[in-house]
């Protein structure tokens, strides 16, 4: 028998490299087999209920990095939950309908005009389909636990049903209306827009200063008077019906040097805007209040058969122009309010593809919209008095990353106005994660203007609106129930298979049609309708789910988006938030801080990660970062990651290895019967245990991460598992001190691990499979641990802070020495420290090997003057000697017992009795030589 073989040297399978990519999908394989979804609900069954309610992402393309911190995030919640003791089942779901979906057939050559409409549907559910199939697959391969055969999916029967019943509900309640004010229109995708489909961009603008001339002033202004404006979008004077000033500002009535015309702009505006135009001077003939305006007439600068009617605006600053906004009513919210209230005509002269229409005269037929300029400039002639580029931020489409125009269509809209304070008093009664989210959210609805739902595309969910022969709209309870009875029976498909009176009651009848004869509308709904219905397509219609649901959680976007819209549909239904709490997460950009872009070549999907470490290290990177504000991710990033995944993985694989040989039932010690060491280290722990357990109810992974990377890194490695090595190894096997620290070990190990299981389940499982004393066969069946109750606990802290700042004062003189080659490793210290005799006595209460715990060979408190060239760290005073004796060849200490033993090994006595007790056999026949 070799020396060696008398160590305890800790022995696991466990191995030290993970192999994440290979193992992860071995261990997924494992748990569906194994079914570990459905056997967490069993046990969970009866338990207090927690539900999360997955936001439905859109069913196009593999996943990008931002789906999967995300998705993480929302697996990490529902595993803590359902390991907290609830029933946590979480239903994952897919947006399915829109635009992008009909982009992508457009570029496989599919013309949508061109063929049958329900031929073409089916082409896009077909596809919508595959790539849910393809996301499903990419969210698993995250360890993504689920219900993933019963996802919901917005274009299933049964959704599209529950959804006409919403829309149904709100009708019923006189929230769903038509009218014709201007909407966000996309000329790109030839549709209306919602506010949640606007992005913005800084773009470059032409804008013009302009002059209408005075026609009839009312007794206020001659006819040689211009009244002058400004515009950022030159086709819009196509449709100018109006001039709006600002009823308390004061104007001016300006005659410059060398004119025979007289010009009306805002006084605090005078000076800037003369230098624009090149008045050197100028004559102030008439000075007035924008109320003393009101009714005079202006000509429009081109079409002589239009007036313009000067009129009062509260939406009028002087902040830039010229204190007077020429109003389009067909082309701007504001414009369309102020000019409704003035009768005037609400005028649209572009069409849906953003081309010029013959309403908007002959100059201007035919021309796309934003490439007027020119031809503006030569019809507005004399009348142009300067042009300038501005920078400014536009609206856009989020999807064809084209810009917008507002323009007023026929479009039905679902009212915010009428339930607006009560929208308003359910955001109160939220909690959002950050807190901010609830301003955000709050104000976002205070201002915001009606909501228009209808689109004038293809795919999606039509609105189920039918039309009498008068013209007059049909949508009671009646007719909607049996639309939503036939979707989900058939599918939407239905209402573009029939005629509208196969769509209708059997025997409908309506005063508006005296021939029975009706129509239906041809507009879908927008897809955040669709999504928006959730509460009532998902929690609300299945068994094992609530409404409302406990919390949802998104992207920042999602305040204007999917938060927002499943709150307004909830509250008009029902006059509840659809959640009891909100958590948004910020963008992920690169390292850098840029937004990731296929053009700029910086993306990473987590394809990508899976191949190079695995989908642990991109769930744990999740936790590293603080996801309230946006976070940055590149391979770098992750690579760090990783390494802090190695050194939690390789602590672990220590504590695993080393109790190896411990069976838990039969070798712990009681807490009482440990050293005190080994109890500060427990309660430590279950400090960690309290800390933890807190941060997954608060959502805050980071904390977990900060929390667990410091107890890895500074109570177990650099401090209590760098001295167990002396015990652990050293020690008899069955040794009191062995199992004191084996008992901590254990604990340790498997409180962790459960702990653990939310963010790293492959990795935690795996060390799950060498726990062969507990009970549960997976670990993701298991319970969190309890937080524990010690007996002065408080006390025992506090006394073990004083020695580890005792601790660190020796760990400085033994770097000293280091340093001046007194020593090399600290085992070949002899350390002497000079203290008081308070500090000596508290040292000595502790009842523990000082010098095991210092890593030292020897140890001496003296309470003497402490001689000359000792190094003084405030009370303390250490002196660094080699210590006296031979390396002993088991622990390596340094010590003058070790001698050469009869059976051919030269060891410290301590070595010896170890050795003659537990191997009385190889003690007789003598050691082998080295």
């Amino acid at each position: 028998m070799k020396l060696k073989e008398t160590l305890n040297l800790g022995q696991t399978a466990f191995p030290m490299r993970a192999g994440l990519p290979t193992r992860e999908p071995e261990w997924q394989k494992v748990w569906d087999q194994a079914k570990i979804y459905e056997k967490r609900q069993e046990l969970n069954a009866g338990k207090p209920a927690f539900h999360l309610h997955d936001g439905p992402p859109y069913a196009n393309g593999n996943i990008h990095v931002g789906h999967a911190l995300n998705k993480i995030s929302k697996d990490i919640i529902v595993r803590a939950k359902s390991m907290s003791g609830f029933r946590a089942p979480y239903v994952p779901g897919w947006d399915t309908h829109g635009l992008p979906i009909e982009q992508v057939l457009a570029k496989q050559g599919v013309k949508r005009k061109e063929m049958d409409l329900v031929a073409y549907l089916e082409m896009c559910k077909e596809y919508a389909l595959s790539q849910v199939d393809k996301q499903r697959a990419d969210f698993k391969r995250l360890g993504v636990l689920g219900d993933w055969e019963n996802p919901y999916i917005t274009l299933t029967k049964d959704y599209e049903a529950a959804q006409i019943r919403v829309f149904g509900a709100m009708a019923d309640k006189g929230y769903i209306y038509r009218g014709a004010k201007p909407v966000y229109w996309s000329w790109s995708s030839e549709s209306a827009l919602a506010e949640a489909e606007i992005e913005y961009h800084d773009i470059d603008s032409t804008s013009l200063y302009y002059a209408n001339k005075v026609k009839d002033g009312k007794g206020v202004l001659d006819t040689d008077s211009y009244i002058v404006v400004w515009t950022t979008t030159p086709f819009t004077i196509t449709a100018s019906r109006g001039l709006t000033v600002g009823a308390d500002i004061v104007y001016l009535l300006v005659k410059p040097a060398g004119e025979e015309r007289k010009f009306l702009l805002a006084e605090a505006l005078i000076d800037s805007l003369a230098s624009k135009f090149g008045w050197e001077t100028f004559e102030v003939v008439a000075r007035y209040k924008g109320s003393e305006l009101e009714y005079i007439v202006t000509e429009h600068p081109w079409d002589k058969v239009v007036d313009e009617l000067v009129i009062l605006g509260e939406h009028v600053t002087t902040d830039s122009g010229t204190g007077i906004v020429h109003t389009a009513p067909g082309f701007g919210e504001d414009d369309y309010n102020v000019g409704i209230k003035y009768g005037l005509e609400v005028a649209v002269t572009v069409d849906s593809r953003g081309i010029m229409m013959e309403n908007a005269g002959p100059a201007f037929e035919g021309q796309f919209y934003d490439k007027l300029l020119p031809t503006v400039k030569e019809e507005l002639g004399d009348l142009l008095l300067a042009s300038e580029v501005i920078n400014h931020s536009y609206p856009f489409d989020w999807r064809t990353k084209k810009p917008i125009i507002w323009r007023a269509v026929p479009q039905w809209f679902a009212s915010v106005s009428k339930f607006r304070q009560e929208i308003l008093d359910e955001i109160e009664r939220t909690t959002f994660y950050p807190a901010w989210g609830k301003t955000r959210l709050y104000n976002m609805i205070r201002d915001r203007g009606d909501w228009v739902i209808s689109r004038q595309r293809a795919w999606g969910v039509p609105l189920p609106i039918f039309y009498a022969e008068n013209g007059e709209a049909i949508m009671s309870k009646e007719v909607t129930d049996h639309v939503a009875k036939l979707f989900e029976e058939h599918g939407s498909i239905v209402w573009w298979q029939r005629e509208a009176k196969d769509l209708l009651p059997e025997g409908f009848e309506h005063e508006g049609s005296p021939n029975g004869l009706f129509t239906k509308e041809s507009d879908i709904m927008d897809v955040w309708f669709d999504s928006g219905s959730s509460w009532n397509g998902v929690m609300n219609a299945r068994d094992n789910l609530a409404y409302p649901a406990d919390l949802y959680l998104e992207g920042s976007d999602q305040y204007r988006g999917w938060f927002n819209s499943s709150l307004i549909t909830s509250v008009a239904v029902n006059g509840h938030a659809p959640y009891k709490s909100v958590l948004s997460q910020g963008f992920v950009l690169d390292g850098k801080g840029l937004k990731m872009s296929k053009s700029l070549g910086n993306t990473i999907l987590p394809s990508d990660v899976e191949k190079q470490f695995g989908a642990e290290i991109l769930r744990l990177w999740v936790t590293s970062v603080d996801t309230s504000n946006d976070v940055r991710v590149s391979m770098e990033i992750l690579g760090q990651v990783s390494e802090t995944y190695r050194k939690i993985r390789n602590t672990l694989r220590f504590l695993l290895a080393n109790t190896s040989d411990f069976n838990p039932s039969v070798d712990a010690v009681a807490y009482d019967q440990l050293r005190t060491v080994d109890q500060y280290t427990l309660v430590k722990f279950n400090k960690l245990v309290d800390h933890i357990r807190k941060s997954y109810d608060a959502y805050d992974f980071m904390a977990i991460y900060k929390a667990v990377v410091n107890f890895v890194t500074l109570d177990l490695s650099a401090f209590y598992l760098d001295f167990a090595k002396d015990v652990v190894y050293i020690e008899g096997a069955k040794s009191v001190a062995r199992r004191q620290m084996q008992t901590v070990f254990y604990d340790i190990l498997v409180k962790i691990t459960k702990l653990l299981t939310p963010i790293m389940p492959h990795t935690a499982e795996e060390i799950w499979s060498y726990l062969e004393h507990e009970a549960e066969e997976f670990v993701q069946l298991a319970e969190f641990p309890e937080v524990e109750t010690f007996v002065n606990e408080e006390g025992l802290l506090a006394e073990w802070e004083n020695f580890m700042t005792f601790r660190t004062k020796a760990q400085k003189a033994l770097e000293e020495a280091r340093d001046a080659k007194i020593i090399g490793k600290s085992l070949e210290a002899h350390l002497s420290v000079y203290v008081s005799d308070t500090t000596k006595a508290f040292l000595e209460s502790l009842h523990t090997d000082l010098a095991q715990l210092l890593i030292v060979s020897e140890l001496t408190l003296l309470t003497e003057a402490a001689p000359a060239e000792a190094l003084v760290l405030e009370d303390l005073a250490f002196v660094v000697e080699r210590a006296a004796g031979e390396v002993c060849e088991r622990c390596r200490r340094i010590d003058t017992s070790v001698t050469e033993r009869s059976y051919g090994v030269r060891i410290c006595n301590h070595c010896a009795d170890v050795v003659e007790e537990n191997f009385p056999e190889a003690v007789a026949a003598g050691f082998e030589a080295k």
